[in-house]
């Protein structure tokens, strides 16, 4: 029954053992096999077993209402267009990346045998974080996930007083100020089956480009944003 969710001998596992990773995620585990189908990734799935697939996406949901809620008890007066900045920069894939390598999770991750262990694409960090919270959630339930989010969310709220502004506002502002039409952004590339679709996304301004991609047209525009801003503010 639970072959699916072992670790099969076409897998690598990496340098931090699941069992390692319970203990630094402060959780005994009662049915441990939920989390190394949370650590499994994509390219050790067969038929219809898809690695971590399906924990990434509840994961993600429960990320995004633990963090809602840590934003809505802690900035009680505050609008909801300025929380939805605040969530969108807490759950964001640099922000779970940045998670994955303080928790190890970037050690644990199993690989096929063979793969390289693309452990510098943020992509990968953030959907095994998304995962590992969906087997917290589903072993110990909302209170054990909460928990999680918490110790590793907290400070990264509070370490910022005023909501961040977003990418996109801030390219169109940094345009106009300088008296140059604004951003076009344009669709360059398309690639997933219709349930996982991904977007690439490049956006021009002064002759200056960069892109960005993401779960959906406005994500991947929103990445292109920030990776021009980042050029610009580095003056390249």
């Amino acid at each position: 029954m639970a072959q699916r969710n072992t670790v099969r001998p076409s897998a690598a596992v990496g340098s931090v053992t699941p069992e390692a990773l319970a203990d630094r995620l402060h959780h005994r585990f009662a049915d441990p096999a939920l989390l190394v189908q949370a650590l499994r990734h994509a390219s050790t799935a067969r038929g219809r077993d898809r690695g971590n697939e399906r924990l990434e996406f509840l994961g993600d949901r429960v990320l995004g209402l633990c963090v809602a809620e840590m934003l809505y008890r802690r900035f009680p007066t505050e609008r909801e267009g300025l929380i939805a900045r605040r969530h969108a920069a807490l759950v964001n894939r640099a922000t779970l990346a940045d998670i994955a390598r303080e928790v190890s999770i970037d050690q644990a991750i199993i690989f096929a045998k063979g793969e390289p262990r693309h452990t510098d694409r943020p992509a990968v960090l953030a959907d095994a974080v998304e995962a590992v919270i969906a087997a917290l959630y589903l072993d110990g339930g909302l209170d054990i996930a909460r928990a999680f989010v918490h110790r590793h969310w907290q400070e990264r709220m509070e370490a910022t007083p005023t909501a961040p502004r977003d990418a996109k506002t801030s390219l169109q502002e940094w345009a106009l100020a300088r008296g140059l039409a604004l951003p076009v952004y344009k669709v360059t590339a398309t690639e997933g089956p219709p349930h996982q679709r991904r977007f690439t996304v490049a956006v021009e301004v002064a002759d200056r480009v960069a892109s960005g991609d993401g779960v959906s047209k406005q994500s991947a525009e929103k990445a292109a944003a920030s990776a021009l801003l980042a050029c610009l503010e580095a003056g390249a």
